[in-house]
C-alpha cells in the first residue's frame, strides 16, 4: 500500500502560514523576474486566473480584484518542503520525495494496526500542526491509484482531503469519474491520441488490453494500465537516482552589456551548478555554458552554446569556474543585451571510482575535496557564506523579484516580530 500525500496550492501556503491576515484573500505567486502565475490560492483560482498568465498583461486586473501578488521566495519554499518531509519521514516506515510539495509513503503493514483512512487523517493534522501546511492524501496499493486518490481527495471536499481506495470497486467507481487527462503520465499529447480510440475516462484505459497498449504506444503507458488494475509495477525510492546532467540558469532582471556582468553571472551559476554536483556525490568531465538574447522583439538576436571537456572528472568549483570562463571567451559577442545565461554539467562519474591518467600533466588540485567540504559545510550552515570573487559583489543583473516576502525560516533579521 502507498500514500501520496500532496500540500494544497503549495507556495501561495506558504507565504499565508506567516501571515494569517491574508487568509480568504485571493493570493498568486508569480516566476523568475515577476513573469507568470506559478501558484494560486483557492481564492484565486475561483476569479478564474490562470496558470502561466503573464504578470505585467494582469497587473491592473489583479489590483483591481485585490489579489495579493508575491514573487518567488524559494528559500521559504524549500525550507517548509524540507520541514513538512521531516514530519512525514517520521511517521511511516519508508517515504519517498517525489517534488518539493508531494511524497509517496509506504504503507506496507498499517493496515494491520490502523484504519487506514484514519491514518490518512493524522497524516494531515500532524503536518498542519507542525508546519501550518494543509495536505491531501491519497491512499491505495499502487503509486498510480495513490496520485488518482490523491487528485480526488483535494477534489471534493466531502472527503476531507483523505481517499482511501484498498476496495477495488471504490477504485472502480472512482476511476470511471475521471478523465484520462488526470492520470499520472498522460500528457496532453497522449490524451488526444487516447481519445481517438475512444479512451475518455480513467476505467476506459483501465480496461484496454495490455498487449494492444504496449504494441500501439509503449511499455510505459503498459505499466500505467497495469497500475490501474492494482498490480504495482513503480517501486519505492527512498534515494533518487543521481541526475545525468546538471543545468543552472536563469533570466536576468536586467539585460547584461558588458562582458564583466556576464563573466560574474557566469560564475555564479558555475558555483551553484558544482554544489548540486557534490550534493550528488558525483563528478563531470563536461562542462557547457550558453548566453542568448531575448527571442523575442526588434533587437538583435544572439544565442551561443560551447561544452569544455576536463582532463580528469572533478566536482572542484574552481575547475569548472575555470572551463567556464574559458567556454565564455570563445562565445561572448559584444553589442547584443543578454537576456539569459547558463552552466550545464555533463559525463558524470562518481566520486571516487573514475581512473585518472596517470601520465598526465593536469591532475586535480592536491586537497581540493576537503577544501569543497569546507566550503559546503560553511555555505549550509547559516552562520556566513563564503563566495568566489569572480560571482562580483553588486550585480544589477540578478533576478527582479519586487514583491519578495521575508525568509521568515532561514534569515535571523527576516524573521517573524510579533507585537
Amino acid at each position: 500500500m502507498f500514500a501520496l500525500i500532496d500540500a494544497n496550492n503549495f507556495y501561495t501556503t506558504c507565504e499565508t502560514v506567516f501571515r494569517p491576515d491574508l487568509t480568504g484573500r485571493p493570493i498568486v505567486v508569480v516566476s523568475n523576474n515577476d513573469g507568470c502565475i506559478i501558484s494560486r490560492s483557492a481564492e484565486a483560482k475561483a476569479l478564474g486566473l490562470k496558470m502561466g498568465e503573464p504578470y505585467f498583461k494582469i497587473k491592473q486586473q489583479l489590483q483591481r480584484q485585490g489579489v495579493v501578488v508575491f514573487s518567488s521566495n524559494y528559500t521559504l519554499y524549500a525550507d517548509m518542503s524540507h520541514r513538512m518531509m521531516t514530519v512525514l519521514s517520521a511517521e511511516g516506515p519508508a517515504l519517498e520525495v517525489y517534488s518539493i510539495d508531494e511524497a509517496f509513503m509506504d504503507l506496507t503493514g498499517v493496515s494491520s494496526c490502523l484504519v487506514l483512512e484514519t491514518f490518512g487523517h493524522h497524516l494531515r493534522s500532524t503536518v498542519l500542526r507542525h508546519t501550518g501546511l494543509t495536505v491531501g492524501v491519497g491512499i491505495a496499493p499502487t503509486k498510480t491509484l495513490a496520485k488518482l486518490a490523491n487528485y480526488a481527495a483535494k477534489k471534493w471536499t466531502k472527503a476531507q482531503g483523505v481517499i482511501d481506495l484498498s476496495c477495488p470497486q471504490r477504485q472502480r467507481k472512482l476511476m470511471a469519474l475521471i478523465d484520462i487527462g488526470e492520470v499520472w503520465g498522460v500528457g496532453g499529447r497522449l490524451q488526444k491520441r487516447l481519445q481517438s480510440i475512444g479512451v475518455n475516462k480513467v476505467i476506459d484505459l483501465a480496461n484496454c488490453n495490455t498487449a494492444m497498449i504496449r504494441k500501439n504506444f509503449n511499455v510505459v503507458l503498459e505499466r500505467t494500465v497495469r497500475e490501474l488494475n492494482g498490480e504495482s509495477c513503480i517501486a519505492l525510492e527512498e534515494a533518487p537516482p543521481p541526475k545525468q546532467q546538471i543545468i543552472c540558469s536563469r533570466s536576468f532582471g536586467k539585460r547584461i552589456l558588458e562582458l564583466e556582468d556576464m563573466q560574474h553571472a557566469v560564475v555564479t551559476y558555475a558555483t551553484r551548478a558544482a554544489e548540486k554536483l557534490r550534493e550528488q556525490r558525483s563528478n563531470c568531465r563536461h562542462v557547457g555554458v550558453f548566453i542568448a538574447t531575448a527571442r523575442h522583439g526588434d533587437e538583435p538576436q544572439y544565442a551561443n552554446s560551447v561544452s569544455m571537456i576536463c582532463e580528469y572528472p572533478t566536482s572542484d568549483t574552481r575547475d569548472i569556474i575555470r572551463l567556464a570562463h574559458r567556454g565564455l571567451a570563445a562565445i561572448w559577442r559584444q553589442g547584443y543585451r543578454y537576456a539569459k545565461a547558463g552552466i550545464m554539467l555533463g559525463d558524470f562519474y562518481q566520486t571516487g571510482i573514475a581512473q585518472l591518467d596517470m601520465f598526465s600533466e593536469n591532475q586535480p588540485k592536491p586537497g581540493a575535496e576537503a577544501l569543497m567540504f569546507a566550503l559546503d559545510k560553511i555555505n549550509r550552515s547559516g552562520m556566513g557564506k563564503v563566495w568566489f570573487a569572480g560571482q562580483g559583489t553588486d550585480n544589477p543583473w540578478l533576478m527582479k523579484r519586487e514583491m519578495l516576502s521575508p525568509r521568515y525560516t532561514t534569515c535571523l533579521d527576516e524573521l517573524l516580530v510579533v507585537k
